[in-house]
């Protein structure tokens, strides 16, 4: 009963379009005071800072960080010339280059909005130009940003990892597979589209165009060596190379590709402290939220209660699917995965299932919401840079929505496609 009415609380307050991080933090503050009196606030300050000070933490405004000087280069630009090269000979080759793109862009920035930022605003006008509609310019920047988003480094994934109390580096891992599987299955589909509506060939095959485009871009392919080796190899922590992954930017960009003067550097670092701004009060308001759910043990509660409708790890995992795909409806995926992982954690631990696996789940459920709207914040991005209706797009975005839900779906009950690679190396 209480958590009904903090949810209804909390979605009363969202639609009165109080920012969600202030709307946590009332929800809690009334539920500690109406509990236990005015005494309970006494300690709330210092349970918010603690919760935003973890040390894993600090790996997200460095990666936004990274990201968001990375744009301010010309790494997009030169990493599109590359793939346009390397696939801008198929039918529906920009489309596929995008996807591509995309993939790899993701393992600088962590974040599918910073993905269609940078990346949507060169490809969907150069998409359009090229005879594509629109809708499907948006649909597949949008749909392909949220794939990348399990590929390493993912800003949501170090959020699970945190509230999971589970490790970074192998849910890193476990997304390499699902996203590589998803990436070629979005590619399959976007040459049917062209294929269909006759979508136009890029430009001819050259190996001397890959290899001098591979030239250009060949320091930005070196940033997610050099991050993801350093993590994988057990040289760095996840937060230290996020700090590593700053210092590269800043080489690259300023040293090596020479187009990162201080006005770009000061307009990423406005940038990348707004992002962070947004997501840390998140997390001071649910470590609040998370400190009275704990006091009431409402956790425990509800891992009770669905612990006596079934036992069976793959059933629970069906019943948290629809309840994250649901969530994932209204609330962005830093907010829901700060506010509900803490929750199910203890019902996930006694049905057996792996927190690693569980977080390759939760990821996959929340990046769909990004793009299912009404909150959809990849979605409305992208179409936004389109300057297409919302709901146009989400109509063309239905199969590679189902692209993500299959990929959802063998995750889930395959097991061993995410954690094959986590089981080889770290177990």
């Amino acid at each position: 009963m209480i958590v009904a009415l903090m949810l209804v609380g909390l979605v009363a307050l969202i639609l009165f379009n109080v920012p969600i991080a202030v709307a946590l933090g009332i929800v809690a503050m009334v539920a500690m005071v109406a509990s236990a009196g005015m005494e309970s606030l006494l300690n709330a300050a210092l349970v918010m800072f603690n919760g935003a000070t973890s040390f894993p933490l600090l790996s997200i405004p460095l990666f936004i960080l990274a990201g968001a000087i990375m744009n301010s280069s010309s790494l997009s630009r030169r990493l599109i010339a590359f793939a346009s090269a390397l696939f801008g000979f198929v039918k529906g080759g920009l489309a596929m280059v995008n996807i591509g793109t995309s993939l790899f862009f993701a393992e600088i920035s962590g974040s599918a909005v910073a993905d269609v930022a940078a990346l949507g605003s060169i490809l969907v006008p150069a998409m359009k130009k090229k005879g594509y509609p629109k809708e499907f310019a948006a649909a597949i920047t949008s749909s392909s940003a949220t794939l990348a988003i399990i590929i390493p480094p993912s800003i949501p994934m170090i959020l699970y990892a945190v509230m999971a109390e589970a490790s970074v580096v192998q849910i890193f891992v476990a997304g390499i597979v699902p996203g590589i599987l998803g990436g070629v299955a979005m590619m399959a589909l976007a040459y049917w589209y062209a294929v269909r509506y006759n979508y136009p060939v890029e430009e001819v095959f050259s190996l001397q165009r890959v290899a001098h485009t591979f030239r250009e871009a060949a320091w930005a392919f070196l940033l997610p060596m050099i991050i993801l080796g350093g993590i994988f190899g057990g040289v760095v922590t996840a937060t230290e190379g996020a700090g590593l992954a700053v210092v590269a930017a800043l080489f690259i960009g300023g040293v090596i590709y020479r187009d990162l003067d201080l006005r770009h550097l000061y307009d990423s670092m406005m940038e990348g402290g707004v992002q962070t701004a947004v997501v840390m009060l998140l997390v001071a308001a649910s470590a609040l939220l998370g400190v009275y759910l704990t006091e009431q043990q409402i956790p425990q509660q509800l891992a009770a209660w669905i612990s006596s409708i079934t036992n069976d790890k793959y059933a629970v995992l069906m019943i948290l699917n629809v309840f994250f795909l649901i969530i994932g409806l209204f609330l962005h995926s830093a907010a829901a995965i700060i506010l509900v992982v803490p929750i199910v954690m203890p019902l996930v631990n006694a049905a057996g299932i792996d927190p690693v696996h569980f977080g390759l789940v939760v990821t996959l459920n929340l990046g769909i919401g990004q793009q299912t709207p009404p909150v959809a914040s990849v979605l409305m991005t992208a179409c936004s840079i389109a300057k297409a209706d919302m709901w146009e797009v989400t109509k063309v975005n239905l199969p590679f929505i189902g692209v993500l839900l299959a990929v959802l779906m063998l995750v889930t009950y395959v097991p061993a496609v995410p954690m094959a690679l986590v089981e080889y190396f770290y177990r």
